[in-house]
């Protein structure tokens, strides 16, 4: 297995934003910055990377151009996993596999919460008299920022569901099958996170607590990973909508076995959780345009 190890100085840039991406990378010392529009006048940093993080995990999975330049900040040292190499690195290193779910669930939280956020601020600003808005100055300065980073970016992106790359899953007699007609529901908001799912068969309906449906899951697809990787109480509720819905049940504990019989459930997974981040990504970066365009003067 070819993984290597590579040691940057200050100032020198490690990946770079548009270069198309085939390793994943961790931090093993020092700090990186992340940066949109690196070494132009509008640059950008986004985040600190710190020892243990991982990057470039998004265009692994999905085969897409790098979306931001990590820079080293001191002396680091990093491991690049190429795409070829990235099984075999699962194999020798399982608990490997849950870490990196978490780390890309962290992301999707974080996401989610400034997402809310900025659903909020702008919610108050369309609501807002003159005397108002001026006290959410402070709150708009933080939107204009992000948004001024990213606004050259095409935030509208053709993605193939995942469903469809991983349409070649299928059950084996290992799985943990449950059975489901229509109108049965599967688990309800505020029922303990304990596993997550794979949809086989049928269609599922996500639901919130005023019972209307927000999302549905086709197969061959996952949904409550968030609950499975932290162990929280479900957001919302899940019930399927045709008799005879197959889903799988995945604990924590199941990972490794899940990737010694079927590597492809594991890709699955993580590409559901990057798609689901790029996908708020793209959600909040729409936000912060309306707030800067129609509020930041």
């Amino acid at each position: 297995m070819s993984i290597v190890v590579k040691t940057f100085s200050v100032g020198e840039v490690i990946i770079k934003e548009g270069d198309l991406g085939r390793s994943i990378f961790r931090l093993v010392e020092g700090n990186a910055g992340v940066y949109a529009d690196y070494g132009k006048k509008e640059q950008f940093r986004l985040a600190v990377l710190r020892a243990g993080d991982y990057f470039g995990e998004m265009a692994l999975i999905e085969e897409s151009p790098r979306s931001a330049t990590v820079v080293a900040e001191c002396s680091v040292k990093i491991i690049e996993i190429p795409e070829k190499e990235l099984n075999s690195f699962f194999a020798e290193n399982p608990d490997v596999i849950p870490e990196l779910m978490e780390y890309l669930g962290n992301k999707v939280r974080a996401m989610t919460n400034d997402y809310k956020e900025a659903q909020v601020l702008l919610k108050d600003l369309r609501e807002a008299d003159a005397g108002k808005k001026k006290g959410l100055f402070s709150k708009i300065k933080k939107h204009v920022s992000i948004y001024q980073a990213g606004k050259n970016k095409d935030t509208v992106q053709q993605e193939t569901p995942v469903a469809e790359d991983y349409s070649d899953i299928t059950i084996s007699e290992s799985d943990r099958i449950e059975k489901y007609d229509k109108g049965d529901k599967i688990f309800n908001e505020g029922d303990p996170g304990k596993c997550m799912y794979i949809l086989h068969e049928g269609r599922v309906g996500l639901y919130n607590k005023d019972e209307q449906r927000t999302d549905e899951v086709l197969p061959v697809s996952v949904f409550g990973e968030m609950g499975m990787i932290f162990g929280e109480s479900r957001e919302v509720s899940a019930a399927a909508e045709e008799n005879g819905t197959l889903v799988e049940v995945i604990y924590r504990e199941d990972i490794e076995s899940i990737f010694e019989s079927c590597p492809p459930k594991i890709g699955m997974i993580l590409a559901s959780l990057s798609k689901r981040l790029r996908k708020l990504n793209t959600d909040f970066l729409n936000i912060c345009k309306e707030i800067t365009e129609t509020y930041g003067d």
